[in-house]
């Protein structure tokens, strides 16, 4: 598994998120709720993201540990 390129590529996707966040923060229109509003789903979805992240790493690392100890079996 290539979790340099999987990093690359979150990387991108946070980059995005954090575009669409500064154009949220910076449109005066929108009041408070309708800040909070806009945000949620991008939070939620950087969240989301971060652990799957986090899971694609854990499991990569038990993939090489067994192999390392010769329980090759995946």
């Amino acid at each position: 598994m290539d979790i340099e390129m999987i990093d690359a590529k979150f990387s991108e996707i946070y980059a995005e998120l954090e575009k669409e966040v500064m154009e949220i923060l910076s449109d005066t229109a929108l009041d408070k709720r309708e800040t909070n509003l806009r945000m949620k789903p991008l939070s939620s979805t950087k969240k989301i993201l971060s652990n799957a992240l986090e899971s694609i790493r854990m499991v990569d690392r038990l993939a090489k540990e067994e192999m390392r100890n010769g329980k090759g079996d995946i």
